[in-house]
């Protein structure tokens, strides 16, 4: 590949980049936060989400702590830059997070809002890819021409 291609494609990834950097950030901030939370329940009554089953193996505060624990990890991955990695696990996790809610026949509007949360994380994670590989999906000489404004008479 030529080095004009490659500027290219550059420039086409860049314009990408707003959208990964606020995904990087937005993920990987909320996804700390709310691990962090698990310690302190300021921002939910985090047991009340867990499963009852879970809830009688172990007890819920204890889990969620550890789950808060594996939160901050991927919030920290993410944040750090693993950002493949990070959106993979993240959507692995808010999907698992989604079914726990579903199994319960309740809070099916977090079931719902985690699973959007977790198209982001994926979204994260195939940017990151996109980003890696350098190649772009079209070159500027594929671009469509920029629709005209005017509207033309009938």
């Amino acid at each position: 590949m030529d080095d004009n291609r490659r500027i290219r494609n550059r420039f086409a990834d860049e314009r990408l980049t707003s959208v990964w950097w606020a995904l990087r950030v937005g993920l990987g901030v909320a996804v700390f936060l709310a691990g962090l939370d698990k310690f302190f329940n300021l921002l939910a009554d985090w047991p009340q989400y867990l499963h009852p089953a879970v809830a009688r193996l172990i007890a819920a505060d204890t889990f969620m702590q550890i789950v808060g624990a594996v939160e901050m990890i991927v919030g920290v991955v993410i944040l750090a830059g693993w950002t493949r990695l990070g959106g993979y696990v993240a959507g692995a996790w808010l999907i698992g997070i989604a079914l726990n809610l579903i199994a319960q026949a309740r809070y099916f509007d977090i079931a719902v809002r985690d699973m959007l949360i977790a198209v982001a994380a994926f979204s994260l994670a195939k940017l990151s890819e996109v980003r890696r590989s350098g190649v772009a999906i079209e070159t500027p000489e594929e671009w469509p021409a920029e629709p005209s404004l005017r509207r033309t008479a009938v």
